[in-house]
């Protein structure tokens, strides 16, 4: 029993692990894998700084008074109109004088576009020194974030863009004539400190994009605090985050003074149209039994599978294929780009099951999935009950009003008494499959 506890803890440490490493390939996937924006009916909730003022939204680009060659690249770029966000969040970052602003925003809403023209509208184009500086927490992030500069800014050579990233080293002594600066938090710092190619004190937009993920990586939460400090106080600053928790928030309340505020509120996810059900084992190798005898009910649309590690993930994709079953795979080893040919190729129906831990779905939508099996179920670092996951991954088969079936694997007292206390969180009855 020992050996096993200690196996169980091994597993939760590699879980954790991969959720912070994950963070940040996981929001670049997200980028990767959208065509188009989300069409989001979630509400827009405004704080604004001071209450008396009105509070404007648009409904066109043009409302925006936009440079003419800013317009043109927000039309080749396909937006037609304002996202949702765009629609509030503009008119705040582009108003005279400029005001701050921390806005929640997922993947797919439009944000990045939002923030590059509010960068790219400040900037005054005979200044040939660095006027606007935005720190993503990844190279990756960096470089997906400048692609939108560049596409955006076409109409507009005179406004130039560099990257302050590990690998770009300039000579020492460099004055950049690059009026946009984008990159990591290490880098930024020294080429402000350090290195002195950036005048921190010219800065007018500063801009720090995915918080959420920039707190969950070790030092990055500091270095974004000591740039910030070196700005001057007529900066505007613009901090974004896909979620909002306790330490997310004190971190943006530190980064971004006197800021206005837009939130969405969440839709909330019901369980009403889904169907659960559990089945009981005493393996690992019986729940892939169970698996296997359902197999040909779960394949008549599209069916996710969750493994709680990477390596339970790799052992069952393996075990299925072996009994001639054609399963994608999804792991947190693999490189972002080879997760998003994946994901395609499920979008496109090419592969019927996809086997995947916690961390690499998330954000996943697709319509056509309508079963989803716990293969093991969703646990927090403690060994509780993870709800919010549980809802978030059966959640993914009652969307757009179809009806879903989820099955979970029991294969132990402890697994047992998970389940029954998700049962409870939701006050919902689990059914047994027999």
């Amino acid at each position: 029993m020992a050996s096993d506890s200690w196996a169980q803890a091994v597993d939760e440490q590699e879980a954790a692990a991969e959720s912070v490493d994950d963070k940040a390939a996981q929001s670049l996937l997200n980028k990767l894998i959208r065509s188009n924006l989300v069409n989001t009916t979630n509400q827009v909730e405004v704080l604004q700084r001071d209450p008396t003022s009105p509070l404007y939204s648009v409904k066109s680009f043009e409302e925006l008074r936009l440079k003419p060659q800013l317009l043109q690249g927000v039309y080749a770029m396909g937006f037609n109109r304002p996202s949702k966000i765009q629609e509030t969040a503009l008119p705040m970052m582009l108003a005279e004088p400029p005001q701050n602003l921390i806005a929640q925003s997922q993947s797919g809403t439009g944000k990045t576009a939002a923030f590059v023209l509010a960068m790219l509208s400040h900037v005054d184009p005979e200044n040939k020194w660095p006027q606007c500086l935005c720190v993503s927490p990844t190279y990756e992030l960096a470089l997906q974030t400048g692609k939108v500069i560049e596409q955006m800014g076409k109409f507009y050579p005179e406004v130039q863009l560099v990257y302050a990233i590990r690998g770009n080293k300039l000579e020492r002594g460099t004055k950049l004539q690059e009026q946009v600066v984008i990159g990591t938090p290490g880098t930024v710092l020294d080429w402000c400190q350090k290195l002195k190619f950036i005048d921190p004190r010219k800065i007018k937009v500063f801009v720090l994009d995915e918080a959420d993920v920039m707190i969950a990586t070790q030092g990055h939460q500091d270095q974004s605090i000591r740039i910030q400090r070196m700005l001057p106080k007529t900066c505007q600053m613009l901090l974004f985050s896909a979620t909002f928790e306790d330490t997310v928030w004190n971190f943006a309340k530190r980064i971004v003074p006197d800021p206005n505020i837009i939130k969405l509120k969440r839709e909330e996810e019901t369980l009403d149209t889904i169907k659960q059900y559990y089945v009981i084992c005493n393996s690992k190798e019986e729940k892939f039994q169970a698996l296997c005898n359902i197999y040909g009910a779960i394949t008549i649309a599209q069916a996710m599978i969750f493994c709680h590690t990477r390596k339970t993930a790799g052992w069952l994709a393996g075990e299925l294929s072996r009994e001639g079953h054609q399963v994608a795979l999804l792991s947190g080893e693999m490189q972002v780009e080879q997760r998003a040919a994946v994901i395609e190729r499920f979008r496109d129906g090419k592969e019927k099951v996809l086997v995947t831990t916690n961390v690499c779905a998330r954000g996943i939508d697709v319509e056509q999935v309508s079963v989803v099996i716990n293969f093991d179920l969703p646990v927090d670092k403690d060994g509780n009950p993870d709800n919010e996951t549980y809802l978030h991954r059966i959640g993914r088969t009652g969307r757009f009003g179809k009806r879903g079936l989820a099955i979970n694997m029991v294969d132990s007292r402890f697994s047992m008494n998970i389940l029954d206390r998700i049962q409870e969180h939701f006050s919902k009855v689990v059914k047994i499959l027999s």
